[in-house]
């Protein structure tokens, strides 16, 4: 997730301890983190997941439980464990770590292979790749390793990690089999092995999986009404190369664009980045809801048609939105370009960050805008049954897990003589010998202070992101909204850098062609996306409400509400941040608001 791209790219990320978030908004949602996840791993007890680990290394006696991407569960946690043992070391955490390990490598078959679940259960490998995700769980497991090697020095996962991939080399890829698995995910984990190894042929084969897809070769054989016999459903209708358009079920479709990016970035294939870029843009213009998640149809989980995007019916997958971020973040290293990190705030703050609780221990599967009045929960993912303290298909919650406490990593990026920060939280970076301090209280206020707490004797540039929605001040000097403002000069020990950015609320009108929010409003401050909640109005029906477009909007702060918001108001109506609604009890809730003008 964090680690650096080989290749020549426009931006470079920092080292570990180089970017250190110590205050504020995000640091309180790192500390929560940091307190979930041990309660992460009891849960992946309590489920059976590393039970299942422990059974096939011979540790415990015991059958299979649950489905057969449950190993990757406990791969994601890993990685989480790992990333936060590297921003604050916890012997026990680290403890925790070590005996998985053991474990996983215990339950390691001897060329390489690993799946617990088909192994525990006596079933063939590689017989049903369209639904079996064992190269998935390749790629967490991969994923997982660098993390932990990068963390705390020791290979000992990264072995693991190299035998199996070793062993994928060996059977799949030109002259060898020929089949494809259904959902990737393997294409990102094997392009990090390849940037921690320097074996070519990992990346060679992300390269052929990338290219082999697209011809119906992942798609379930055979009739089937439903969406499993749809190439779309697979990412293997159309070439990415020639597709115009993300489609099919919205965690596969990203997660391959995503490989494919990286995959890109390391060969410098142009044709191949062109694409995934014209996907990107095309997805944030035509297929991504006003809180950045993706996603639109119940079934099979999918991407809709362009500008399909009921708010009611949101799909909007936690585990997509943590994909359209990372997808975001290679973009942006790549290309350097400030609409990535605009991209990158917008998905962090409205999308990942609604799923889960404040106090980091329930989460949502499913990220919903609108939960009606009296809406009946049905299935366990349903957002109507509020945050959950886990599922029996738990790929959100870990997922969230490895993205905060890895977050650091995305604030900023440098080299020896440029400092770039995308990203507004408190905290310290260093990019060679130039180290900073950030003080901010944002998202609630806007003004940004760079103090330089060491530079060296030649010129650096500081480059400071104006988000697309915000005129801009630096040192008082007035700033274009979009792009980065940029000093350059010799710094010196003290020497400050002040950003303010407009935070006044405004209102944001969705795209004519989207039918559902016609008609309607969202409510936005800074970079927060803002709901009506049922606590708020206690008395009134959530679908009878209207807003004034003609009246002012007031940020009142509420330090004592939701561990602290601000709010806004308008004539009878509050608002909170989306992300805080559900943590008080899943009441009902809406984004897009109907006017006044429109229903008079």
């Amino acid at each position: 997730m964090i680690t650096a791209p080989r290749s020549g790219v426009a931006l470079h990320p920092l080292g570990l301890p180089d970017s250190r978030i110590t205050g504020g908004f995000w640091a309180d949602r790192i500390a929560a983190n940091q307190a979930a996840i041990p309660v992460g791993r009891q849960r992946l007890v309590e489920a059976g997941n590393i039970g299942n680990l422990r059974v096939a290394a011979g540790e415990q006696a015991g059958a299979a439980r649950g489905a057969v991407f449950w190993d990757s569960d406990v791969f994601k946690w890993m990685e989480a464990a790992a990333w936060e043992y590297a921003r604050s070391p916890d012997p026990e955490l680290r403890g925790h770590l070590s005996e998985l390990t053991a474990t996983v490598a215990a339950a390691q078959d001897g060329d390489g292979y690993l799946n617990s679940v088909l192994r525990l259960r006596g079933e063939p490998r590689y017989t049903q790749l369209w639904m079996s995700h064992e190269l998935y769980n390749a790629g967490h497991l991969f994923q997982a390793a660098v993390a932990a090697a990068r963390a705390t020095g020791d290979n000992t996962l990264l072995d693991v990690a190299v035998r199996f991939a070793d062993h994928l080399a060996d059977t799949f890829g030109p002259g060898e089999r020929g089949e494809l698995e259904g959902h990737p995910g393997v294409e990102t984990g094997l392009v990090e092995l390849y940037r921690e190894t320097d074996e070519r042929r990992y990346l060679d084969l992300a390269a052929y999986f990338i290219d082999a897809r697209g011809h119906g070769r992942a798609t379930k054989p055979g009739f089937d009404p439903s969406h499993y016999a749809d190439p779309a459903h697979y990412a293997d209708r159309v070439p990415i190369r020639e597709a115009a358009n993300l489609e099919g079920h919205a965690v596969r479709a990203v997660y391959f664009a995503l490989g494919a990016t990286d995959v890109a970035i390391e060969t410098g294939d142009a044709e191949l980045f062109d694409a995934v870029r014209r996907l990107f843009d095309a997805t944030a213009a035509r297929k991504q809801h006003v809180t950045g998640g993706v996603g639109s149809r119940w079934d099979g989980e999918a991407f809709g048609d362009d500008y399909e995007l009921p708010p009611d019916r949101a799909y909007a997958e936690t585990c997509a939105a943590i994909g359209m971020l990372q997808w975001a973040w290679r973009l942006l290293l790549a290309t350097g370009e400030a609409k990535y990190a605009d991209q990158m705030e917008r998905i962090l703050y409205n999308a990942v960050l609604p799923a889960v609780s404040l106090t980091e221990a329930e989460y949502f599967y499913v990220n919903t805008l609108h939960r009606r009045t009296g809406a009946r929960p049905d299935v366990q993912r349903s957002p109507s049954n509020g945050r959950r303290p886990w599922f029996n298909c738990a790929c959100c919650p870990p997922n969230i897990m490895r993205t905060l406490a890895s977050l650091p990593a995305y604030v900023a990026t440098g080299s020896l003589d440029q400092l770039q920060i995308h990203q507004y939280a408190e905290g310290a970076l260093r990019s060679g010998d130039f180290a900073v301090d950030v003080r901010t209280a944002y998202p609630w206020d806007g003004r940004v202070v760079v103090t330089v707490r060491e530079a060296p004797a030649h010129p650096v540039e500081l480059a400071l992101r104006v988000p697309q929605w915000s005129e801009a001040t630096v040192d008082g000097e007035r700033v274009a909204a979009g792009g980065y403002a940029r000093t350059s000069r010799v710094f010196r020990p003290g020497d400050q850098v002040v950003l303010e950015l407009d935070l006044t609320p405004r209102l944001i009108v969705a795209d004519q062609r989207v039918d559902a929010t016609r008609g309607c409003v969202a409510v936005a401050r800074g970079p927060l996306v803002y709901a009506v909640e049922q606590p708020e109005h206690p008395d009134a029906v959530i679908e009878d409400l209207r807003l004034d477009p003609a009246a002012p909007i007031h940020p009142e702060p509420r330090p004592d509400l939701l561990s602290g918001v601000t709010v806004l108001r308008s004539a009878d109506l509050t608002l909170i941040p989306y992300y805080a609604w559900a943590n008080r009890g899943p009441h009902a809730m809406r984004i897009w608001l109907p006017t006044l003008e429109n229903h008079r």
